[in-house]
C-alpha cells in the first residue's frame, strides 16, 4: 500500500477530486491510503437530496462548503477537527459492503491510543454508545474506495446546526438526539495531542510501524485533479442537482437505509422519477430512474418492468416487492 500526501489542502472540492482521480487513474496494481482534513463543509451522499439534508440559512451565514461525494450513505459535517481516511483498492467482489475490512486497521490504531473503539451497526465506529466515525464506499470498474470520518476535535454545535437530522433515523437507532450520539475522539485519549500528531499516529499504525511508502502526485496529476475539481466538485448541478416536479413522494427507512422516491405522474404514466437516500449500491440509481420513465403507473406494470432487475445492486439488501410498494404506495 502507498500513501498519498494531499499537501495539506483543506478545500473539500479538491480533496474529493484527489480521491476520485486516484481511484480511476493511479496504477491498479497498488492499494492507496489518502488522508485529508476539510474546511467547514457538508459532504452529501451520492444519492441524497441536498436541500433536504442541510440547514440552508446556517450554511450560508457560516460560509460552509456543500460538496457531493461519489459514495452513498448520509450527509456528514467536516471541519478542521475532523480527519478523513480513504482506502483505495481493487474490488474483489467480497469487499463492497465489508466495512469491517477497512475500519479494522483504524480501530486497532485507536485502541493503541487508548480509545476503546469498535465497528457497530452498518458502518459506524463507536466508543460505547457514542459515534466517532461514519464510513461509506464506492465501486467502479473493478476499483473501489472505502472512506470514513474520524471526529477528533470537531465543533459539535456546528455538526448539529448545519445538518437537518432525519427524526425517523434517530428513532430507529433508539437515541434522543445527535448531540447525545456523537463524540470527539479527543475526549477519550489518554494524553492530549494535536490533530497532526493524531494523523501521524494513525498513519504509522496502519503501516504497522514500518516505512510509509508514498505515491507522489506529479504536476500532470495535479493538473487533472484541479480540472476534475472544477468540472464536478465545484459544479452546482453536481452538488445540488435538480429535483423534478413531483406529484408523488414517499419515503421509508429500511435496514439498508432511507429510500425516498419522487415521481411525476401524467396521464397514468411515470414521466420522471428521482430516487434519494443514504443507501449503498454498486450501480447508479440513475439507471433505475431512466428505466421507470414512461411506465404505466400501476403495480402489475411496475412489477413486470422490474422482474429481471437486480434491485440489490442498487440498494444493497432490499427486496423487489418492498421497492415496488414504495413506488406504488
Amino acid at each position: 500500500m502507498k500513501f498519498i500526501d494531499n499537501q495539506g489542502i483543506t478545500d473539500p472540492r479538491i480533496n474529493l477530486a484527489i480521491e476520485e482521480y486516484a481511484l480511476k487513474n493511479l496504477p491498479d496494481h497498488d492499494d492507496y491510503l489518502l488522508f485529508y482534513i476539510n474546511e467547514p463543509s457538508i459532504i452529501i451522499g451520492k444519492n441524497q437530496n441536498t436541500i433536504e439534508e442541510i440547514n440552508a440559512s446556517y450554511v450560508e451565514e457560516n460560509s460552509i462548503h456543500i460538496v457531493r461525494r461519489l459514495s452513498g450513505g448520509g450527509a456528514v459535517y467536516h471541519d478542521l477537527g475532523n480527519l478523513n481516511f480513504s482506502f483505495i483498492t481493487n474490488d474483489d467482489g467480497q469487499s463492497f459492503h465489508n466495512f469491517r475490512k477497512f475500519t479494522e486497521p483504524v480501530v486497532q490504531a485507536l485502541k493503541k491510543l487508548g480509545v476503546e473503539a469498535e465497528l457497530t451497526g452498518r458502518n459506524d465506529i463507536q466508543v460505547g454508545e457514542r459515534k466517532i466515525s461514519g464510513n461509506a464506499q464506492y465501486s467502479t470498474k473493478g476499483r473501489m474506495f472505502s472512506h470514513g470520518t474520524l471526529l477528533f476535535n470537531s465543533e459539535m454545535e456546528n455538526v448539529v446546526s448545519a445538518l437537518k437530522v432525519n427524526a425517523e433515523k434517530i428513532q430507529s437507532k433508539g437515541i434522543k438526539s445527535i448531540r447525545s450520539r456523537v463524540a470527539n475522539i479527543a475526549e477519550f485519549l489518554e494524553q492530549e495531542m494535536t490533530i497532526e500528531e493524531f494523523r501521524l499516529a494513525i498513519l504509522h499504525s496502519i503501516f504497522d510501524g514500518g516505512e510509509v511508502e508514498e505515491y507522489k502526485l506529479t504536476a500532470s496529476d495535479w493538473d487533472n485533479i484541479h480540472a476534475l475539481s472544477r468540472s464536478r466538485y465545484q459544479s452546482w448541478d453536481w452538488n445540488y442537482g435538480k429535483s423534478p416536479k413531483s406529484n408523488y413522494r414517499q419515503s421509508k427507512r429500511f435496514d439498508i437505509g432511507t429510500v425516498e422516491v419522487q415521481l411525476d405522474i401524467e396521464k397514468g404514466r411515470i414521466k420522471e422519477a428521482k430516487i434519494y437516500g443514504d443507501f449503498f449500491g454498486v450501480r447508479d440509481v440513475a439507471e433505475l430512474e431512466e428505466l421507470l420513465k414512461d411506465t404505466p403507473y400501476d403495480r402489475p406494470s411496475v412489477s413486470a418492468l422490474l422482474a429481471d432487475v437486480h434491485i440489490q445492486e442498487f440498494f444493497g439488501n432490499l427486496d423487489r416487492d418492498s421497492f415496488v410498494t414504495l413506488l406504488i404506495g
